[in-house]
């Protein structure tokens, strides 16, 4: 065979790879199920603040506008999920701030009550840094960069949360009972319940995209 014929038939495959990669598609992971098809928010429901804070764009949910939140309202797990791991890209802008609601459910309106809260913000004046269990287990600096593609993975067995940013772990939390620095805050108990993704102000743009869970037994 032609030498430079099995170079081309050696790169090609890698070609392909890089550019599903570039556009967020990931190779198959074993026991994932994708929540957004990366065209509609089927599976989804927006609450009724501000619906137009949250369209789908060229393969991204985008976050852009006044505070309202997109809950899961699909098939998967009847979007009751109790042990999980749910992973994500995200992408942030300057001076944005967002958040993945786990262990939550419907509103319609207001901040979430229930269930507790990934953060995701790299450069917003909170100092609650994206990768941490948002007023429990905060982190500070941000690990990640705005304008650039980011893997969140937010993992919860029984009582203990772990959030990986790009592999690496940036928070871990096991839940006590009757923690102090909880009593304000009643709703935040793991049990179970559906994701959300937050608009947090009409400064904040936040795309996600590649949301996939594995459900835990």
């Amino acid at each position: 065979m032609n030498r430079y014929l099995l170079m081309a038939m050696l790169v090609a495959p890698l070609a392909v790879i890089g550019a599903d990669e570039a556009k967020g598609k990931k190779k198959s992971e074993k026991g994932f199920i994708s929540l957004f098809d990366g065209k509609s928010l089927k599976g989804w429901k927006i609450n009724k603040e501000s619906p137009k804070s949250i369209i789908v764009k060229e393969g991204n949910i985008v976050i852009d506008g006044p505070r309202a939140h997109l809950f899961y309202d699909g098939e998967v797990e009847n979007h009751d999920f109790k042990n999980f791991v749910l992973r994500a890209q995200v992408k942030t802008f300057p001076k944005a701030n967002s958040g993945i609601y786990f262990h939550t459910k419907y509103e319609d309106s207001g901040w979430p009550y229930a269930g507790f809260e990934a953060q995701v913000n790299n450069t917003h004046g909170d100092p609650k840094k994206t990768g941490g269990l948002y007023a429990v287990k905060d982190v500070n600096p941000a690990p990640a960069k705005d304008g650039e593609w980011f893997d969140y993975e937010i993992r919860v067995k029984g009582k203990k949360v772990n959030i990986k940013i790009n592999g690496k772990v940036t928070s871990s939390w096991t839940e006590i009972p009757n923690a102090p620095h909880l009593k304000s805050m009643p709703g935040r108990k793991l049990g179970s319940g559906t994701f959300a993704l937050q608009a947090h102000d009409p400064k904040s743009v936040v795309h996600y995209r590649n949301i996939r869970v594995k459900p835990l037994k």
